[in-house]
């Protein structure tokens, strides 16, 4: 057990400040993610139904300008943070993937394949295409004419922020997984054997959802066809549901293979 007194040594920085750092960045990322997605996006669709639509179309180009803008910086940069950090805290710990059972690696890389994702998302996509948006937002503002590609920029960002928002539950429960679950589970090598089988479909999942949220399936980014109905329907029920029900399709995953 480390004391307070280690802090500074290679372990205790690995196990409990840069931790403690990591867990406080994920906050803030993932909190941000589920303002975007469950409060945000329903907000501002309301604007748009205002009685008055030039005084709702405005009052949403000046939330999307101070408010949206502020948020997406600590969004982007907390989600470099929370990378980093845990970068930080696999490289510092010592024998970090020696000393936990073939569960806890493959929790444990799971989790880190999905929030590797989740940041190329948050950068690759999101940032891109809602700089899209903000622009076109301050030149309205400004008395300049609409961006006729904000609309789909705006379509393409929230693609990968509902994907994004998909994946967190997973990615939150295998991060947990790793210090107070594994245990559960037998120490299956995460290579070979059952463990070979649980990637394979695992990676298979992962990248047919990825594809689907880069817009780059047969549907491509049409609203409710294809996997796209995950990221619409009213309200937010669906990605919510679809979080949830991809939680359950690992738990199981985790149950055959490695218990």
């Amino acid at each position: 057990m480390l004391l307070a007194s280690d802090l500074f040594t290679r372990d205790g920085l690995g196990q409990i400040l840069f931790r403690w750092l990591h867990i406080v960045a994920g906050i803030t990322w993932i909190g941000l993610l589920y303002f975007f997605n469950v409060v945000q996006v329903p907000a501002y669709a309301e604007f748009e139904l205002a009685p008055n639509e030039a005084t709702g179309g405005r009052a949403r180009l000046i939330a999307i300008d101070k408010v949206t803008r502020r948020a997406l910086w600590w969004f982007r940069w907390a989600a470099v943070g929370t990378f980093l950090t845990g970068i930080l805290i696999v490289g510092l710990t010592r024998e970090y993937f020696s000393r936990a059972p073939g569960w806890s690696n493959a929790a444990i890389l799971t989790g880190m394949l999905l929030g590797t994702i989740m940041l190329l998302n948050v950068w690759g996509v999101i940032w891109r295409c809602q700089k899209v948006v903000l622009a076109n937002a301050a030149n309205v503002l400004a008395g300049g004419q609409p961006n006729p590609d904000a609309a789909a920029a705006g379509r393409q960002a929230l693609m990968a922020s509902r994907q994004n928002t998909i994946f967190s539950v997973s990615m939150v429960w295998f991060m947990v997984l790793r210090g107070h679950g594994g245990v559960a589970y037998h120490s299956i090598g995460i290579g070979t054997g059952p463990g070979t089988i649980y990637w394979i479909i695992t990676l298979l999942i992962i990248a047919v959802l990825e594809v689907n949220a880069l817009g780059l399936m047969p549907w491509k980014t049409a609203p409710n066809k294809g996997l796209n109905a995950i990221y619409d329907g009213k309200g937010v029920t669906n990605p919510i549901a679809a979080a949830f029900g991809l939680w359950v399709i690992f738990l199981v995953l985790g149950e055959i293979f490695f218990s």
